[in-house]
C-alpha cells in the first residue's frame, strides 16, 4: 500500500471532521437540547461470522485461478460489548467502543483447484472455540438537533482495529483427486487435532453518521452508519500437517481494501437516565488488491490475493446509562 493512499484517506478523515466543526458552529445560536456529559452502554452481540479468502498461482504449471480458497462460515460468538461517549462541549464527543467473545461453532471448507478450475481437493473441519475482540475509537460532532426535542443527528471519525483467532480442528475428505494429490489414503487426522491456525487483523480508518429519533419521550429509533475507505488486512495462517511449509506462519497475507458498519435499533428508557436498548448490526470488511506469501521449508513464494472478505452479523442488545 502507498504512503499517498495513507496521506488521502487520513486527509479525508480530517477533512470530515473539519466539516463537522464548521458545521456545528456555523448559524444562529439556539438553545442546545439539555443533554448528559457521559454516556455508557453495556450488552451484547449474538453474532454469526463468514470469513473467505482465495489465491492465484495458476503463474505454476497446472494450478488454477484461484489455486485454492478457504471459507469459514457459520462461525458463531456471544460477544461482551461495551461503550462510553464523553462530551468535551456541548458539540464535540469522543467515543470509545470495545467488545470480545469467544468463538464457537462453524465449518471450514478448504478447496485446492488445478488448471481449467477443476476441483482436485475438498476438505471441512469444524472450528474449536477460540477468541475475536475490536476496539473503535471515534471523535465526532452533533451537527443537528431535531425540533421540539426529537433527537440529534451526530458525525464522527475514526479508527477500528478488528481481531479474529479461529482454529481448525479433524479432517474430512470430500473430493480428492490421486492423479493429482499423492496424499488421498493417507490416515485422516484425530477428530480433535488442530489442522490450522488463522489469525486476521483489520486495521481501519472510518467516517460515518449516528442519529436518534423519539417517537415518545420513552422510545426512539437509534441507528449508525459508517464507512470503511480504508482497511488494512494482515493474516497468518498455520497448516499443521505440511511438514513442507513452516509452521510459524506457514502462509501470510497482506492487503488493503474496504467496508462498512451499521447498527439500527430502538430505545426504551426505563428511567431519566437508564434504558434498553435491542438491535441488530452488521460489519463488512472486504480486500481489493494484496499478496500471498506461501512459506516453504525450502524458500518462500508471492501471488495474487485474490480475495479476502470479513463478514459478521446478528442481533444486538443492552443497558444504556446517561449521566
Amino acid at each position: 500500500m502507498s504512503r499517498r493512499l495513507w496521506q488521502a484517506c487520513t486527509g479525508l478523515l480530517c477533512g470530515v471532521m473539519a466539516i463537522a466543526t464548521a458545521s456545528v458552529s456555523a448559524g444562529e445560536e439556539r438553545a442546545l437540547e439539555s443533554r448528559p456529559k457521559v454516556e455508557l452502554s453495556a450488552g451484547t452481540w449474538i453474532s454469526v461470522g463468514d470469513t473467505r479468502w482465495a489465491h492465484n498461482a495458476s503463474s505454476v504449471s497446472g494450478f488454477g485461478d484461484p489455486t485454492s480458497k478457504l471459507t469459514y462460515k457459520d462461525v458463531g460468538s456471544n460477544v461482551i460489548d461495551l461503550t462510553g461517549k464523553f462530551w468535551f462541549s456541548p458539540r464535540i464527543f469522543g467515543r470509545l467502543n470495545g467488545g470480545f467473545a469467544d468463538i464457537g461453532g462453524g465449518r471450514l471448507t478448504d478447496d485446492d483447484y488445478a488448471t481449467g478450475q477443476r476441483l482436485v481437493s475438498r476438505t471441512t473441519s469444524d472450528i474449536a472455540d477460540n477468541s475475536m475482540y475490536y476496539i473503535n475509537a471515534d471523535l465526532g460532532g452533533r451537527v443537528k438537533e431535531f425540533s421540539n426535542s426529537r433527537g440529534y443527528l451526530d458525525i464522527f471519525g475514526g479508527y477500528q482495529y478488528w481481531h479474529t483467532d479461529y482454529r481448525a480442528v479433524g479432517l474430512d475428505r470430500v473430493v480428492c483427486d490421486t492423479a493429482v494429490i499423492p496424499t488421498c489414503n493417507d490416515p485422516l487426522p484425530l477428530p480433535g487435532e488442530t489442522v490450522i491456525s488463522n489469525r486476521a487483523n483489520w486495521h481501519s480508518i472510518r467516517v460515518g453518521a449516528s442519529t436518534e429519533y423519539r417517537f415518545t419521550r420513552r422510545l426512539s429509533l437509534v441507528g449508525t452508519a459508517a464507512l470503511i475507505p480504508l482497511s488494512l488486512i494482515e493474516n497468518k495462517d498455520i497448516h499443521h500437517l505440511r511438514s513442507d511449509l513452516q509452521q510459524n506462519p506457514s502462509i501470510s497475507m497482506l492487503g488493503f481494501g474496504i467496508g462498512a458498519n451499521a447498527d439500527v435499533g430502538a430505545r426504551f428508557m426505563f428511567t431519566k437516565n437508564i434504558g434498553l436498548n435491542v438491535g441488530y448490526r452488521v460489519w463488512w470488511n472486504h480486500a481489493v488488491d494484496g499478496t500471498v506469501t506461501i512459506r516453504g521449508t525450502n524458500g518462500s513464494s508471492e501471488y495474487p490475493l485474490t480475495q479476502f472478505d470479513s463478514l459478521r452479523h446478528g442481533l444486538t442488545a443492552g443497558i444504556h446509562f446517561t449521566f
